[in-house]
């Protein structure tokens, strides 16, 4: 494994592999490597997804490569893509970020706000581990995270593990309740419920369907339908650790996808205010998801068994 000094020399002259190959066996191996602005990471040779870093408004993942071989999220705003609506241009592909972090709006950033990659504290065979600050402003820090991602795969099934440590480390923080977050993916245009070529769907694991599972809690959703002739879907679970777990869900019938544990006052309609999680200053608090990218809709997928699993710390 290479040491954070090391690791940070290699990314800083982009140069190279940052990792081997995974340890062999049943499933395909994973390898991650630097480019010049980007960490990339391929399974079984082929592209999965990339690291975007360096000159953005906060860390995102683009494309995202599901088991066809397909990309499932929307390529727009970081390229043309057909059929593709030009809105929302704060949805990039994969990230996570909030609408009001002491008053400040990272989800869309319209006063400059940014969260800025500041390091890569550790790699390994399947894994990045990343340090990153909130800045309202120049010079101006809310707040600082650490940031574990891990890659992998199940059968056919691709899955990025996300663990995220929100750091109170310049002072209290308070994450307000907005609707606008939090752990979020734009799907591409045929997942889609509505639109031009929308013929996706979304079920959770209440039950509840398409546009009904807006603004309710569940353990996982799941957003799936045709993607270049095969029927692909994408599943979020929300670790039963995660503080107010089962969260709720902020996702669109138009591709927005989101788990927001905050926004209780949208999806509640309770006083505002009632979702404001506040961290005390030189506290932590932890995040964990797992995107879970897989093949047919979430029954052929077995996605609530999968999450079981995921939830018992078992298997993948």
């Amino acid at each position: 494994m290479m040491n954070a000094l090391a690791l940070f020399t290699a990314v800083g002259l982009g140069l190279g592999a940052l990792t081997a190959a995974g340890a062999a066996g049943k499933e395909k191996q994973v390898e991650i490597k630097q480019e010049k602005d980007r960490v990339r990471v391929e399974v079984g040779g082929q592209p999965f997804t990339e690291y975007h870093y360096r000159g953005v408004d906060r860390p995102y993942f683009y494309p995202v490569i599901g088991p066809t071989g397909e990309n499932v999220t929307r390529h727009w705003p970081m390229k043309e893509g057909r059929d593709e609506a030009h809105d929302h241009p704060h949805h990039q592909s994969l990230w996570f970020t909030h609408g009001d972090v002491n008053g400040h709006d990272f989800w869309h950033g319209r006063k400059g706000e940014k969260i800025v990659h500041e390091t890569f504290l550790e790699t390994g065979p399947d894994f990045i581990r990343t340090a990153n600050t909130w800045l309202a402003g120049p010079g101006d820090v809310v707040c600082t995270d650490e940031r574990t991602h891990r890659f992998g795969t199940d059968g056919t099934a691709r899955i990025i593990d996300f663990e995220i440590t929100i750091k109170a480390s310049h002072g209290p923080v308070v994450f307000g309740d907005t609707k606008e977050g939090s752990m979020a993916i734009r799907l591409a245009p045929t997942l889609r419920v509505k639109g031009v070529v929308g013929r996706g769907h979304i079920v959770n694991s209440e039950g509840d369907r398409d546009g009904a599972t807006w603004g309710k809690r569940a353990a996982w959703c799941d957003y799936h339908g045709p993607l270049a002739g095969k029927l692909v879907g994408v599943a979020l679970f929300d670790h039963p650790a995660n503080p107010r777990h089962p969260t709720w869900w902020h996702v669109r019938d138009y591709g927005l996808f989101a788990a927001n544990p905050f926004g209780v006052h949208y999806f509640e309609k309770k006083a505002g205010g009632a979702g404001d999680l506040k961290i005390p200053e030189g506290e932590s608090r932890t995040w964990r998801y797992r995107v879970y990218i897989h093949e047919g809709d979430a029954a052929a997928a077995g996605v609530a068994g999968k999450y079981r699993l995921y939830a018992e710390g078992k298997g993948k």
